[in-house]
């Protein structure tokens, strides 16, 4: 058993969208920050000068926070909310995660650096680990997680768990249906007794980033432009008048004003958009009341049937068909279902006794699932499909973060429990 309560475990999760990273036993992450990484190749980065470019050890760690960086074939990489806020000439935005699974692992290894180093200043050598691993994963990627986690970083011990058994356990149970609506795909994944059914997990391309992309082309097919905050000035012309100024920067990449550009819309899509109680369609939400928004440049938006729109894509995909510049998608729609339709399908994967069990306690968890009504519109939907004889119960987390960030509570939970401690395994074992 590793030294019981003296030496704290660190759970991370690194999802598609953010990567979370916090002591166990606390109730929420410290480290929250975007899992993309900024890259620079090498022949713009020449002009830094040398002492910067250092791989940055523990000792000096007052300087760590600006940005850790890596010569890696004279490309420079920029990790954290903080280091990407800063626009920088040809930096493209580049996500280490393809579908829920890690395609280039050395974005990985600077993602966690940062995590350790910067975020949390500890030194991982000390701290045994607990990795949040989707239900998907290969055992391919478990070996190579672990050998970065021992070769690299030396941690004493190391464990894995399945996102939606974390989610299980930061709700308290042993059998549930876990929905995990992320950024980059939905899952959902069935949990009895502390394991995941694997034959009946289900996933889907539809999560919080494509719900973006979505809101992204809807309104600039509207004629709305959103400028990102590195591409204008504002000039006060008289008291709380403010003049708009562009300014012109032609080496920005087009990955970093996406990137910019989701950040912004993804702020809109958190603050106004909800699901509709029923199927959407245009006729019935035409003439509904809109909602206004600020942008960054202080141009108002008055959004109306966009704000149900764009949630219902996740009841029902072959809306996106209808928005302008969601072409790219269209082959993958038809295959994809709705919401119910695949909670219905993954529930009749699994073994007939457990099936009511797992209609009545079904768990919504991830960031999109914070998205209002949705756990009613779920509910509402699944007790018109399902058997008659299921008492149909959709349990969410009354508050936000608690469903954000539900895999690393669980994760927290899971690594400072007693009688955890004797389930890790060192690098000799």
């Amino acid at each position: 058993m590793y030294g019981g309560d003296e030496v704290s475990a660190i759970v991370v999760d690194l999802g598609s969208h953010t990567c979370k990273a916090g002591y166990a036993g606390e109730d929420a992450p410290k480290a929250v920050f975007p899992s993309v990484v900024g890259a620079v190749d090498g022949i713009e980065s020449m002009d830094v000068d040398v002492d910067s470019t250092k791989t940055i050890s523990s000792d000096d760690s007052k300087t760590n926070a600006v940005e850790s960086e890596k010569e890696k074939g004279k490309r420079k990489l920029y990790v954290g909310s903080q280091a990407l806020s800063y626009r920088r000439d040809h930096m493209e935005m580049l996500s280490p995660i393809k579908d829920g699974i890690v395609s280039d692992w050395d974005l990985v290894d600077n993602i966690w650096d940062h995590a350790f180093r910067s975020c949390l200043m500890i030194d991982p050598k000390e701290h045994p680990m607990l990795l949040a691993e989707p239900p998907m994963n290969t055992q391919q990627q478990r070996e190579k997680a672990a050998e970065l986690m021992f070769e690299k970083y030396k941690v004493p011990a190391l464990f894995m768990a399945k996102n939606p058994v974390l989610t299980s356990f930061a709700t308290g149970r042993a059998t549930s249906l876990v929905v995990d609506c992320g950024g980059g795909s939905t899952t959902i994944a069935p949990v009895h007794d502390g394991y995941v059914l694997q034959k009946a997990v289900i996933s889907a391309p539809i999560g919080g980033e494509f719900l973006t992309d979505c809101l992204l082309k809807s309104l600039e097919s509207k004629g709305i432009k959103i400028r990102p905050r590195y591409s204008f000035k504002r000039k006060e012309v008289r008291a709380g008048e403010f003049q708009v100024e562009d300014v012109n920067l032609p080496d920005t990449t087009e990955s970093y004003k996406l990137f910019c550009q989701r950040m912004i819309v993804g702020d809109i899509k958190d603050s106004i958009c909800r699901v509709p109680d029923t199927p959407y369609d245009d006729k019935s939400y035409s003439n509904i009341p809109t909602t206004s928004y600020e942008l960054p440049d202080g141009q108002m938006l008055e959004i109306g049937a966009d704000r149900f729109k764009v949630p219902d894509v996740m009841f029902n995909p072959s809306i996106v068909q209808t928005i302008p510049g969601m072409e790219k998608y269209s082959d993958m729609i038809p295959s994809v279902r709705g919401l119910p339709h695949m909670v219905m399908e993954s529930i009749n994967k699994c073994d007939v006794d457990i099936r009511r069990e797992l209609y009545s306690s079904i768990l919504l968890a991830g960031g999109t699932s914070s998205m209002q009504q949705l756990k009613e519109r779920l509910e509402k939907d699944l007790i018109e499909e399902s058997p008659h004889s299921a008492r149909v119960k959709v349990l969410a987390s009354g508050n936000t973060t608690e469903r954000r960030f539900s895999v690393w509570i669980g994760g927290s939970i899971l690594a400072s429990l007693g009688s955890f401690q004797q389930m890790w395994f060192s690098k000799s074992e």
